[in-house]
């Protein structure tokens, strides 16, 4: 692990700052919740990280134990990052931080977000809906633009990988900015079905427990 920068206490928290606090390094993590991906994945994920602070903040990842890399078959060429369990069991914890930061007055909740946050936002807001009524069962494709995601719904909530969906009870394909517009409540499910920048498929109750 990289020494130079450390706050050299014994708390846990600051202990936990040391090891994933960088820039950039728990957005890497976001990123990687839902799948494995390629360096070139992660860079048009995360615009705005330079080619070599994305590289430094992998070789750290890695070295802590957060995050693995491998050489996947053809046709994927180069390596790939998936997180460990260790690091995916960051993902509570990423939730947490961003509930707490949707009561600060400087979120601008219209910015641009990457198609994982997004699909990620909507696994947390799948914890309030279920607890609200009865939970559906099935399974859903979702496309986000050339993004594709298989949805499970069961009692223990809803599951989301990065994955085309085989015999799904349901698809739906919508683009990212109409996503977040859902997600925010600034669009209606109808209005957006209706303007023909969302199209559901199959049992619609699904996608429907989800967005309003």
């Amino acid at each position: 692990m990289n020494k130079k920068r450390s706050y050299n206490e014994g708390c846990p928290v600051s202990h936990a700052l040391d090891l994933v606090g960088e820039r950039w390094a728990l957005l890497v993590v976001r990123e990687l919740l839902l799948g494995p991906k390629r360096f070139s994945d992660l860079r048009d994920g995360l615009c705005g990280a330079s080619s070599n602070i994305l590289t430094i903040r992998l070789r750290d990842l890695e070295e802590i134990g957060v995050l693995r890399r491998y050489r996947a078959g053809a046709p994927v060429s180069g390596p790939v990052y998936e997180l460990t369990d260790w690091g995916r069991s960051l993902e509570p914890v990423l939730f947490a931080l961003g509930a707490w930061a949707m009561g600060s007055p400087y979120w601008d909740r219209h910015a641009p977000s990457t198609v994982d946050s997004l699909v990620l936002a909507l696994r947390a807001q799948a914890g309030f809906a279920f607890a609200a009524g009865a939970p559906v069962a099935g399974t859903c494709d979702m496309r986000v633009g050339d993004d594709r995601f298989t949805l499970r719904f069961g009692d223990a909530g809803l599951d989301v990988a990065r994955a085309t969906a085989y015999e799904p009870d349901a698809v739906v394909k919508t683009d990212a900015r109409t996503l977040q517009m859902l997600i925010t409540g600034d669009e209606t499910l109808d209005d957006a079905v209706d303007a023909g920048r969302v199209t559901l498929g199959g049992d619609e109750r699904l996608i429907r427990s989800l967005i309003k």
